[in-house]
């Protein structure tokens, strides 16, 4: 199945009325899951991510299950960074894309990217986990999320791994929804999941499929006359008894399904288990609906409360017939290349169409003059009235390339290195020491300590090679890839 084949999009869902006008900006988004089984990662992620697609992806939301999580292991993976995240952000970062937020839960792992003209429109990023193995104690099961809102518009991602076996159907949707119950944010208008305008819902969901034999099962699969399948698949069969999982949505299951694989092969489960196969794997995702008109009567005490909850449903249905949200599904199928588990991993790309409701960054900012260690710059920055400053904001500089937050050369603190102010543009120096003696293609990012996001980059800029400290016979010293002055 390929993206944006003549076939059109496999499914679509729309919120708000007249969603026929106008129409808001196209923006692709790349979804994928994968138990990885504490297999080490591959080589090549490139057809994973489908980097050779025509129009490559704004956002990418990367969930992994069972990742490595020995405790030595894990130990190491906090001190550094998990060889998982590493192999998709040195990937992505190559490609233009910088890691927004991540969050792992021993073998649960979220990696969000987005590429960089959208980082500075990506706020108030929080993530959260909640473990549902041994009695809501053990994290080997459960689910982990990041919500953020994009372009003004509340989005959410939750990866789960819900409970194995056939049998233990009733309990996933149980388990799904204690997440959903537990998971809180400190976002005043969308303190849970299912407040969010958009949730995508995805990861080993560990539904099998019921009643049919093996090899009934196998014969469908090698015919690829899947939707013979579908019917006895778990998650579609307890859809049709549960009214939240009915505001989930996904795709038709048109590929094969993704568990249980021998390793290293594309065949299935030769063990003497012969585990049957299923759809494991998935990815839903969920455009908050209206809210329901109230029904029967009610009491004087209840009137104005009921009254103040219409008018902000009001509101609501306004803002969002305005502010239209669009979700386009192009792809949903699986990767057969991966062998390293006995899971094949699922993607799903969409397209977003939305109206935005923030359309200039909150800080702009830029370098002034040229940049090299030889001499202090600076740099002027201006920002939006609704902008929250605070003395603990930083900017920090940056190769082209970056990988994330912290992948800074230097910072300084906005407050501390001011050198003039007016109502427009405030003005702050950069000492030459924490400029690289070997220069190189940089750019600036404004830290907003509030807000805990990047909310402006500079335009890229060049750093001139260090003439003085080269002539002076200082030893570069390497610090993020760049060089800086060390005296001997």
């Amino acid at each position: 199945m390929e993206v944006g084949s003549s076939a059109g999009p496999l499914n679509s869902t729309s919120l708000g009325k007249n969603s026929s006008k106008g129409r808001g900006d196209s923006f692709r988004l790349h979804v994928v899951t994968w138990n990885v089984a504490s297999a080490e990662p591959p080589g090549d992620v490139s057809a994973l991510l489908q980097l050779a697609a025509h129009r490559p992806p704004d956002l990418y939301a990367i969930g992994l299950q069972e990742v490595n999580c020995t405790p030595l292991k894990f130990v190491a993976d906090l001190a550094f960074e998990d060889s998982w995240s590493n192999v998709f952000i040195t990937r992505l970062a190559a490609q233009g894309y910088m890691k927004v937020s991540s969050i792992r839960m021993q073998g649960l792992l979220l990696l969000l990217f987005s590429r960089l003209d959208h980082v500075p429109f990506i706020h108030h990023i929080e993530t959260t986990y909640t473990p549902t193995g041994f009695w809501h104690y053990w994290g080997n099961k459960g689910g982990v999320s990041v919500r953020f809102s994009f372009y003004g518009h509340a989005l959410c991602f939750l990866n789960c791994h819900l409970a194995a076996h056939m049998d233990y159907a009733s309990q996933r949707v149980d388990e799904f929804k204690y997440i959903l119950c537990t998971q809180s944010f400190s976002v005043a208008d969308t303190p849970h999941v299912l407040d969010h305008r958009l949730v995508f819902w995805f990861g080993d969901l560990n539904f099998r499929i019921a009643d049919h034999p093996t090899d009934l099962v196998q014969s469908a699969v090698d015919k690829e006359r899947f939707s013979l399948l579908w019917e006895k698949d778990q998650l579609t069969m307890m859809k049709e008894q549960d009214v939240l999982l009915q505001e989930f949505q996904e795709a038709p299951l048109s590929f094969r399904p993704t568990y249980k694989y021998d390793l290293f092969s594309d065949t299935y489960d030769t063990s003497g288990k012969k585990r049957k196969p299923a759809w494991t794997d998935r990815i839903l995702w969920r455009l908050r609906p209206k809210a329901p008109p109230q029904e029967g009567g009610v009491g004087p005490c209840e009137a104005g409360a009921l009254g103040r909850l219409a008018e902000l449903q009001q509101q609501q249905e306004e803002e969002e017939a305005k502010f239209l949200v669009k979700v386009l599904q192009d792809a949903y199928t699986c990767c057969m290349e991966y062998s390293c588990s006995d899971h094949k991993p699922v993607v799903g790309a969409f397209s977003l169409e939305l109206k935005k409701k923030v359309e200039v960054p909150l800080v702009r900012l830029c370098a002034l003059g040229e940049w090299s260690a030889d001499a202090d710059a600076l740099l002027t920055y201006s920002v939006m009235d609704s902008f929250p400053a605070s003395a603990w904001d930083w900017i920090g500089l940056y190769a082209v390339g970056f990988r994330s937050v912290q992948d800074y050369i230097s910072y300084t603190w906005v407050k501390d290195a001011e050198v003039s102010h007016s109502d427009e543009l405030i003005q702050v120096y950069v000492s030459k020491n924490e400029i690289p003696v070997r220069g190189g293609q940089c750019l600036l990012g404004y830290y907003s300590s509030k807000m805990q996001c990047i909310v402006g980059l500079s335009p890229p800029f060049q750093v001139h090679e260090s003439k003085v400290a080269i002539d002076e016979g200082a030893v570069p010293e390497n610090h993020y890839g760049l060089d800086f002055r060390t005296v001997n």
